[in-house]
């Protein structure tokens, strides 16, 4: 049987639902190519950042992940230089890689605005791992000094700034809150003296979401003693100080930014369409037209849903975009008719520090607390357990052919 070669661009939340989606059907013979060998839980940032979690606990290799699928998914561990939708190849760095169907899933990363001076340049962003774990290792080095500091009357404070209050900068503000709150019985009283202040421009923390999600965020980040400054806009950011527009300086020892993403797109013949975040704009099926044969999903395109509002970039509307797509391609196969992409999101949940959480579900159920905190472990650890139990399969496939070889 003449099996249709699936080439699927981008290792993250979408690629990886995409292949688990299409390896169940025969015809299909799957390539994933990333230019990273691990899959990184960016959901999972919050905790690392704050030294909850472990390296091992965030990323999954995606070598043995594919292995674990059989001989008919394969991982292509590559920068991806561009697209060639006539010729259906893909470039990579050293070869062509030919396709039928190509899912482009290629993410997002931090947008550190031209338009703020300095900001790239005195601030982290956390949707890259290589950031999180030096902004890791500033946080922990920046509790460090608070201990190893004499005892003092009055020490000096030393503030964190996370510039944007979406769901990544208030779970990050919250879990180094609740690790310096938790633990300043025996880390000593001056790690008290770290203080986190989260900035946005919009209004309201958590932009888009509900208002009990927002007040009941908002209460627990104030019981943590982080401050919090809405309607605030960063005009410029030197080194040790924040210049808002309206005049205020905010001193700051080290600065984490959450406030924008901008499309990860490779390039591709013709030029693409794109929004002002430069994610694509697809057709309703989430194809790349003329192209029918080309689909993206996840961060890197503009998801809408049939009412035209627009889809946030999260993990859940990537993973069900990757699910519509892998269904499209096999509808198509079959010379079924294919219903146009409509999504929505179920529900959110909120980590805010140690086991804590807010949690609402299909706009009708609401938790908060140690019940949202169970609910939210219950679908990572879900979610995780499905990874590494494929891991595990692809990990002893590896050894046995190393011993026959």
């Amino acid at each position: 049987m003449q099996q249709e070669h699936i080439v699927i661009l981008g290792g993250g939340y979408g690629g990886l639902r995409a292949v688990e989606h299409l390896v169940g059907d025969p015809r299909f013979r799957i390539t994933l190519v990333d230019r990273h060998p691990y899959h990184y839980l960016q959901t999972e940032a919050y905790g690392y950042i704050a030294g909850r979690f472990d390296i091992h606990d965030i990323t999954i290799d995606l070598a043995n992940w594919c292995r674990g699928f059989g001989d008919r998914v394969s991982f292509v561990q590559a920068e991806i230089t561009g697209i060639d939708p006539e010729a259906r190849t893909v470039l990579l760095e050293e070869e062509r890689l030919a396709y039928d169907s190509l899912i482009i899933a290629t993410g997002a990363r931090t947008n550190f605005f031209a338009f703020i001076k300095g900001l790239r340049e005195n601030s982290y962003g956390v949707k890259n791992l290589q950031r999180a774990f030096a902004f890791r290792q500033t946080f922990e080095q920046l509790v460090y000094t608070k201990v190893e500091e004499p005892r003092d009357p009055a020490p000096g404070e030393l503030h964190i700034a996370i510039g944007g209050a979406g769901l990544s900068g208030v779970e990050i503000a919250a879990e180094m809150a609740d690790v310096i709150e938790k633990h300043h019985k025996t880390l000593g009283t001056n790690a008290k003296k770290i203080r986190i202040t989260l900035i946005d421009a919009a209004p309201s923390i958590l932009p888009g979401m509900s208002d009990y999600i927002v007040r009941s965020t908002a209460t627990r980040l104030e019981s943590l003693g982080i401050r919090i400054l809405t309607d605030a806009f960063i005009d410029r950011v030197e080194d040790g100080t924040i210049h808002l527009k309206d005049g205020t300086r905010l001193p700051y020892c080290f600065m984490i930014f959450t406030g924008g993403i901008i499309a990860n797109t490779p390039a591709s013949e013709p030029a693409r369409e794109t929004n002002r975040l430069g994610q694509i704009l697809p057709d309703a099926y989430l194809r790349l037209a003329p192209h029918m044969n080309v689909y993206a999903v996840g961060d890197c395109v503009e998801l809408r849903d049939t009412a035209g509002n627009l889809l946030p970039p999260t993990a859940q509307t990537a993973e069900k975009s990757a699910e519509y797509v892998a269904d499209a391609i096999k509808k198509r196969l079959e010379g079924k008719p294919v219903a146009p992409f409509h999504a929505k999101v179920d529900g959110v949940f909120v980590a805010l520090g140690g086991r804590y959480a807010v949690g609402e579900l299909f706009g009708v159920i609401r938790v908060k607390g140690y019940t949202a905190y169970l609910l939210k472990k219950l679908i990572t650890k879900g979610y995780y357990l499905g990874l590494k139990l494929r891991i595990n399969t692809g990990f002893k496939k590896r050894s046995a052919e190393h011993e026959i070889n």
